[in-house]
């Protein structure tokens, strides 16, 4: 029997190579992985010593060979092949051990050239880590550390069954197939389509959760191979372990922050914030965000977009959240939030995300559609004011933060803001005028003199009366609906200044 091991990661190699000399196999190996089963004096053969031909072209070429490939795939139950084999003087491989090149280390180095990436690319181990898999009947396919113990104790115990070899088989195609999609996605620079006729997404477990969305449902946080970024990339600090609702709130809570360039804090209940504010100080921008609906509040998550200081999280402290996100936080604001040993306190470094990870996907029954994301660079000064009455200075100003809000808040989404504060909103409503009465509750008396932004559209004049009778005196909207003339006219009765973006956010 014979065993090829050609691995670039060569954790716990020797110990298997040494388990398989024991079950009576005879070592083929490459290079490093040679040198390193050579060192821990097995007896192992070189590639080229098997096929008679040396390795080329500084190791670009070395198991690509009839010797090699013939060992591997040849049907052991065929005559034909088995005459093939001793016409060839061709010795059966049982056994392959590879795992490739780090090309998804490579590439995620700053400053990588291209010349750099394209040497990183394996040739070899994926084409027979695949005929092995193929041959899975035959010949036993290992592409995971892991797998090694078991496998041994499994061919020693001689209960490697039909099962087993098939579910290595599967690791090992579905290896070479994560491999393959890292370097199409690197690639796709140069793809002059945004959404090319085939895409594929290559994801890594990172761990499963206790359960889903519900205690009946299981559920699993898993990264993109280009590279985690974003909840992905996230160190968990101290807490409870995060549940699969916890990662999706969580999302939501990064993903409202990094809409500002000012320090920015976001409180998110069931993915939509219920309070928002930016400040210079980022513990008074926390506590304008939980003003925004204090009841609320309660078991939401909060988000920075800058590091949390020892006053932040003193402020937060007094309320139950079930996480805390941020890019960093002082070693006195951890020291205070360690009182609370419960909760979930999550780092999320700026991580840059790689080409072809730039794109939003979303299940539908049956596939998946995709779309490029809501990021837009808008203007305020360029809105058309469509009123007789023009917004203050101060009022456009709430208006780009209400504006910035409505973007991450469900559809049919309103935001009423003041003073770079979120006072209320109202979200995921059949019909829009249900959402502008839930937003005016929400907010108050301090709706009073405060700006409304709609996500998309105002179809009727009921919305803007709605709002003026909440105390509103600003709204801002795309626009764009066949009632804009009725709608426009009801704001210049009711004395609001009105803008239209001419862009939509609607976030379903």
């Amino acid at each position: 029997m014979k065993a090829l091991i050609s691995v670039y990661d060569k954790t716990g190699v020797v110990e298997f190579a040494r388990g398989l000399v024991g079950l009576g196999y005879e070592l083929v190996s490459t290079g490093g992985t040679y040198s390193e089963l050579a060192k821990a004096k097995l007896s192992v053969q070189q590639v080229s010593d098997l096929t008679g031909f040396p390795e080329i072209m500084g190791g670009r070429v070395k198991t690509l060979h009839p010797k090699i490939h013939g060992g591997i795939l040849a049907r052991r139950e065929n005559v034909g092949d088995r005459a093939e084999l001793t016409k060839h003087g061709i010795d059966t491989i049982d056994l392959v051990a590879g795992n490739l090149y780090p090309f998804r280390e490579t590439v995620r180095k700053a400053g990588v050239t291209l010349e750099d990436a394209l040497e990183n690319i394996d040739i070899g181990g994926p084409s027979f880590i695949r005929a092995a898999a193929k041959n899975f009947p035959h010949v036993v396919v290992v592409v995971e550390p892991a797998d090694y113990s078991s496998v041994v104790e499994r061919l020693r115990a001689g209960s490697l069954s039909m099962n087993d070899r098939q579910r290595l088989a599967r690791k090992a195609f579905q290896h070479v197939a994560l491999y393959d999609t890292a370097i199409a996605h690197y690639l796709s620079s140069a793809e002059t389509s945004v959404f090319p006729q085939e895409l594929t997404f290559g994801l890594e477990k990172l761990y499963e959760t206790r359960y889903g969305e519900n205690p009946h449902q299981k559920g699993a946080l898993y990264a993109p191979v280009t590279g985690a970024w974003g909840m992905t990339a996230a160190r968990q600090l101290q807490g409870q372990e995060m549940s699969f609702n916890n990662w999706v709130d969580a999302s939501a809570a990064w993903a409202a922050v990094q809409e500002f360039k000012e320090p920015a804090v976001a409180v998110i209940k069931h993915t939509n914030p219920c309070g928002l504010a930016i400040h210079q100080d980022i513990a008074e921008a926390y506590r304008r965000a939980y003003q925004g609906d204090p009841v609320s509040a309660y078991g939401g998550i909060v988000s920075f977009n800058r590091t949390v200081t020892e006053e932040a999280a003193k402020a937060l402290s007094p309320i139950f959240y079930e996480v805390v996100i941020a890019p960093d936080f002082q070693a006195e604001a951890l020291a205070v939030l360690k009182r609370k040993r419960n909760l979930r306190v999550l780092a999320v470094p700026d991580v840059q995300r790689l080409p072809g990870t730039r794109l939003d996907v979303r299940q539908v029954v049956g596939g998946l559609l995709v779309q490029t994301p809501d990021e837009l660079e808008e203007n305020p000064a360029a809105w058309k004011v469509v009123t007789e009455r023009h917004p203050t200075p101060q009022q456009l100003e709430d208006m780009a933060f209400a504006w910035k809000v409505c973007k991450h808040v469900k559809s049919n989404a309103i935001v009423i803001a003041r003073d770079n504060r979120l006072l209320g909103m109202g979200a995921g409503q059949p019909n829009r005028v249900t959402s502008v009465r839930l937003a005016a509750q929400a907010a108050g008396e301090h709706a009073q003199g405060a700006v409304l932004a709609s996500d998309a559209m105002f179809p009727f004049a009921d919305n803007v009366e709605a709002a003026a009778a909440a105390g509103v005196s600003a709204v801002v909207q795309p626009g764009g609906s066949i009632r804009d003339e009725e709608v426009i006219a009801a704001a210049d009765k009711l004395g609001l200044a009105m803008v239209f973006t001419g862009v939509r956010h609607f976030r379903h």
